[in-house]
């Protein structure tokens, strides 16, 4: 017993070294990993798009080297308009950013002036101390300079992407070589059933995102919002984040909004019409395209969004749902780190199919 107990303490102190020394490896090699790690998602979303593109009849008797080549394309092209879209947009915001100071100003004293704020002299202290001090030109450079080093880790991005889809045919050799008999070919369906989860998940999560992006640009349009496109595309980037991204996607373009027009009332209305896009494309299009596509509980997805966040910033939170899926799906492959997967689920009826006996004996 006390061999046992001795073995078991041993095993969780490697354990918990284990992920002390993995969580400092990915503190410290953020900035290498990071752009590795994006751009082999960003291949799951390609190969699952140019395989989609192959049930097409305009394109089903195109080679899939060529309906690749024709995604990655598409994929560089999307990222060179990202790139265009953001530096054009940061110079008109900051050469915008005094009128918008003025609007506030302007919003700012007709309020207190309405709560008869103006008279007393408290007011005026707590304004001088928190408004008055609001330089909204500076504010706006330092967050474009923010939006400026994710467009480096976005080209870095593309760049490995394009290399590691082009090294992705001779992956087979590679581990029919490494794993000579039986094994590479286990391997082989192993990794394929983990790719073809992570990038239909991918893929489709991709597409919601455009939708509610364009959805999301109608509505700026409708409203004359300054920068719609580029907001559209910030909200579409922020959906990737569960629950905080929905939320920031409405907050940013109503406090633009707040700033261009200096009215409460458009802002609010703005606000309606963007959370009403979020609803519909959250509660009705995402549950019938991605389904239970992602079987983590919403505690593990809150846990990943804060270990993320907190290693990687912006990027993580972004990467969270991704890695944490790709962590469970390959757990779930391996009878050792089962356990692991079932832990992380919400729904674990399809484990306990797979042993009917131990799930009875569970619930009785």
């Amino acid at each position: 017993m006390k061999t046992i107990q001795g073995g078991t303490l041993q095993t969780l102190v490697h354990l918990l070294l284990f992920v002390i020394l993995g969580g400092w490896l990915l503190k410290v090699g953020q900035d290498l990993l990071i752009p590795i790690i994006s751009a082999l998602i960003s291949v799951y979303i390609l190969v699952a798009a140019a395989d989609r593109l192959g049930r097409l009849p305009v394109f089903r008797a195109w080679p899939e080297w060529l309906r690749r080549l024709l995604v990655l394309l598409l994929f560089l092209a999307a990222a060179a308009l990202l790139v265009a879209i953001v530096i054009a947009t940061g110079e008109q915001m900051v050469a915008a950013a005094p009128r918008y100071q003025a609007n506030l100003e302007t919003l700012l004293a007709e309020v207190s002036t309405r709560l008869g704020l103006e008279s007393k002299a408290d007011w005026h202290s707590v304004r001088a101390a928190t408004v008055d001090k609001i330089d909204l030109q500076a504010l706006l450079g330092s967050v474009l300079g923010s939006v400026g080093s994710l467009l480096g880790l976005a080209t870095m991005i593309a760049i490995y992407a394009a290399f590691l889809l082009g090294e992705r045919g001779g992956f087979a050799h590679k581990l029919a070589v490494a794993f000579p008999g039986g094994s590479a070919a286990h391997t082989r369906r192993v990794i394929a059933d983990v790719n073809q989860k992570i990038g239909t998940y991918l893929a489709t999560k991709t597409l919601i995102n455009i939708i509610l992006g364009v959805l999301s640009w109608a509505v700026l349009w409708w409203f004359d919002v300054d920068f719609a496109v580029f907001w559209a595309l910030v909200i579409a980037l922020l959906n990737y984040i569960p629950y905080v991204g929905s939320f920031l996607g409405v907050v940013f373009p109503a406090v633009l909004s707040l700033a261009q027009f200096g009215s409460l009332a458009t802002t609010i209305w703005l606000t309606i019409w963007l959370s009403a896009a979020q609803f519909v494309v959250g509660n009705i299009i995402e549950p019938r395209m991605i389904g239970k596509q992602v079987n983590l509980s919403p505690f593990v997805v809150m846990v990943a969004l804060s270990l993320w966040s907190t290693l990687w910033g912006i990027p993580g939170a972004i990467l969270a749902i991704p890695l944490t899926s790709m962590i469970a799906i390959i757990c779930a492959v391996s009878p050792a780190t089962r356990p692991v997967a079932v832990m992380l689920a919400d729904d674990v009826s399809g484990f306990a199919d797979e042993h009917p006996a131990s799930a009875t004996d569970a619930a009785a």
